[in-house]
C-alpha cells in the first residue's frame, strides 16, 4: 500500500463511516474496510476500476464527483476521502465544499506543483515535468489546475476553511507541515496531506 494511504488510513479512527472519492481500484477502501473495521464506500468514474473494487467485495458507484456528490446527505460520513484528485476538477471550490457538507471532516492530499524537481525541470528544460507524482505528459494529463502545498493552505485562509492537520510526504517521509516550515515544504515535499473541517 501506498505510503500516502497510511497516513490517511493513520488519521481515520476504527468503526467510522468513510466516503473515498475517486477510489480507484479500492486499495485504500480494503485497508479501512478489513484493517480498521471501518463502513467504507467509494466513488470512481472509471468503469474498469469500479468493477476491480466490486470484484474486491466493496461498494463502489460508478459516478462523476462533480455531479454526484450532491445526492449524498449533510454529514452523512465521518471521513470524506479525496486523494490527489481535487486539481482535476473543472470547479475544485465547488467540489470540496460538497466534500465539507458530506464529511464531518475532510481529508484531502495534493501533488504538490511547487516541489523543487518540478521547478527545476520547467526552469532548465522549458517543458511540463514528468515525475513519480505527476505521471502523465501534458496533453493527456488530468490535471487542469496547477496547485502547490502553499496554494491550498493559502487558499482554505481565504475561504475560512479550518486545517486540523497538515502533513507532507517526501520520497516516502512523513513530517508535518507549520507556518515556520511551510515555504521550506512547499519546495521540498512531493505530496501534501490535510484533514479540514
Amino acid at each position: 500500500m501506498k505510503k500516502e494511504f497510511k497516513v490517511i488510513a493513520k488519521i481515520i479512527q476504527n468503526n467510522k463511516r468513510v466516503l473515498d472519492i475517486g477510489c480507484g481500484d479500492g486499495t485504500l477502501m480494503e485497508y479501512l474496510k478489513i484493517k480498521q473495521k471501518n463502513d467504507v464506500r467509494g466513488l470512481e468514474p472509471k468503469k474498469n476500476l469500479v468493477q476491480k473494487c466490486i470484484s474486491r467485495g466493496l461498494s463502489v458507484i460508478e459516478g462523476d464527483a462533480e455531479k454526484e456528490l450532491s445526492q449524498f446527505p449533510n454529514k452523512s460520513f465521518d471521513y470524506v476521502v479525496l486523494s490527489q484528485t481535487l486539481q482535476a476538477f473543472l470547479y475544485p471550490e465547488s467540489v470540496l465544499n460538497q466534500l465539507r457538507r458530506i464529511g464531518k471532516q475532510t481529508i484531502v492530499s495534493i501533488p504538490n506543483f511547487g516541489y523543487w524537481k518540478v521547478r527545476l525541470h520547467l526552469l532548465f528544460k522549458g517543458t511540463m515535468p514528468v515525475t513519480k507524482n505527476l505521471p502523465d505528459e501534458w496533453y493527456d494529463t488530468p490535471n487542469l489546475h496547477m496547485c502547490t502545498i502553499l496554494d491550498f493552505v493559502n487558499f482554505c485562509n481565504k475561504k475560512n476553511i479550518t486545517i486540523n492537520k497538515s502533513m507532507c510526504l517526501t520520497n516516502e517521509k512523513i513530517s508535518e507541515i507549520t507556518k515556520k516550515n511551510m515555504k521550506h515544504k512547499n519546495i521540498f515535499s512531493q505530496l501534501g496531506i490535510f484533514l479540514i473541517q
